[in-house]
């Protein structure tokens, strides 16, 4: 057998089977889904929140990114100009990618979940329970223990609850199961 970079790469020289090159191979695939669903959903999700912060709340798109940036900064981040909306941004991609992951991880584990996104219209039925799941998570709980007080509930946070389904779960759920054979 030649001894050459792409038969060592595809693992036929390093004794690994089969299993082990689709195992790599899956792995590219996961990984490319998470890309996909994070970047796809923080780039949806920063469209709404802009329009929404800057057309019906009359504020700036800087504002709502500062605003994302304290709550692990600090009052301060919101007279921190562009560097902090940028921190901001930068949060809101990063959670925008963990929840991709979770979904990823149950996506992967649970054969029910997988079967009702391939059924008929699975992405929506999936995403009306994931992106209210989201939403309730991130203001009932992470949000309030990183800021020290409780959320308020008011007409914003029953938007923010709504909104979560077709600018982030949707998103996130028809990302990840893209390409599996399984989405509807």
């Amino acid at each position: 057998m030649p001894d050459s970079f792409a038969t060592r790469q595809n693992g036929l020289q390093c004794g690994m089977s089969d299993d082990s090159v689709s195992f790599a191979s899956m792995n590219r695939d996961t990984a490319s889904r998470l890309v996909r669903a994070g970047l796809v959903t923080g780039v949806t999700d920063a469209i709404f929140s802009s329009v929404l912060v800057s057309v019906f709340y009359h504020s700036t798109v800087t504002r709502l990114w500062q605003g994302v940036a304290s709550v692990l900064l600090g009052k301060e981040a919101l007279d921190g100009g562009m560097t902090t909306a940028l921190i901001g941004l930068l949060m809101h991609f990063g959670v925008a990618f963990g929840w991709s992951a979770v979904f990823l991880f149950l996506f992967m584990q649970s054969a029910w979940i997988r079967d009702l996104v391939a059924s008929r219209y699975g992405v929506v039925k999936v995403a009306v329970l994931y992106g209210p799941f989201i939403w309730l998570v991130m203001s009932l709980a992470v949000i309030p223990l990183l800021v020290h007080r409780p959320p308020t509930i008011n007409f914003r946070w029953w938007v923010q609850l709504l909104g979560h389904i077709p600018f982030v779960a949707i998103p996130i759920v028809a990302s990840i199961s893209k390409g599996s054979g399984r989405s509807a």
